[in-house]
C-alpha cells in the first residue's frame, strides 16, 4: 500500500494560502482542493452547490433551505463537506485548503500548515486583488478571519 502525502493549509484572509498551496501542489504534481470541494460535496448530496457555497467555513444559527430542498442544517453540510475530504485522501496524495481539514483528517496524520501575514501585506493584496479601497479591504479581512474561527472552533471544538 502506497503511502499518501496530505498536506492542510488553513489560512488568513489576504495571507496568499491558497496560492502556497497550489505551488506546493504543483511542485509535488498532486491536486489541490478548495472550492472544488463545494462541487463536489453538492453532487455527492444531490443538494444545491448554493447550500454549500452559502455556508462555506461560515458558522451561522440557522438552518439553510432551497426551492424544493426542506431545511438543512451546517453540522449536515459540514458532515458531507467532510465525507468529500475523506473520500479524496483515501484516493490519493492531495493538499487541502480550509473548511476544517487538518481537523477532519486528524487520523490520517496530514502535514498542517497554518499561513499568515502581517495585516498590512494582507491589506495590500485584497485591496489590490478586489479592486477596493484599504479600509473595504481591511473589513473585509476581519469578516472573513472572523468567519473562518468561528466555523473552525464550532466544529472542532479547537481554535483556529
Amino acid at each position: 500500500m502506497e503511502k499518501k502525502l496530505l498536506i492542510t493549509i488553513g489560512r488568513q484572509f489576504g495571507s496568499g494560502g491558497k496560492q502556497i498551496a497550489t505551488s506546493l501542489a504543483g511542485m509535488l504534481d498532486i491536486p489541490v482542493y478548495d472550492n472544488e470541494l463545494l462541487m463536489e460535496a453538492a453532487r455527492s448530496s444531490g443538494l444545491s452547490e448554493e447550500l454549500f457555497r452559502c455556508s462555506d467555513e461560515k458558522k451561522r444559527l440557522f438552518s439553510f433551505a432551497s426551492a424544493g430542498q426542506s431545511a438543512i442544517s451546517e453540522e449536515k453540510l459540514f458532515r458531507i463537506q467532510s465525507e468529500v475530504i475523506l473520500s479524496k485522501a483515501s484516493q490519493s496524495s492531495a493538499v487541502f485548503v480550509g473548511r476544517a481539514a487538518d481537523y477532519v483528517l486528524r487520523d490520517s496524520r496530514p502535514i498542517r500548515i497554518f499561513v499568515s501575514a502581517p495585516l498590512q501585506e494582507r491589506i495590500r493584496r485584497v485591496s489590490t486583488r478586489a479592486g477596493i479601497s484599504s479600509a473595504k479591504a481591511l473589513e473585509l479581512i476581519r469578516s472573513k478571519d472572523k468567519s473562518r474561527a468561528a466555523f473552525y472552533d464550532f466544529f472542532t471544538d479547537r481554535s483556529w
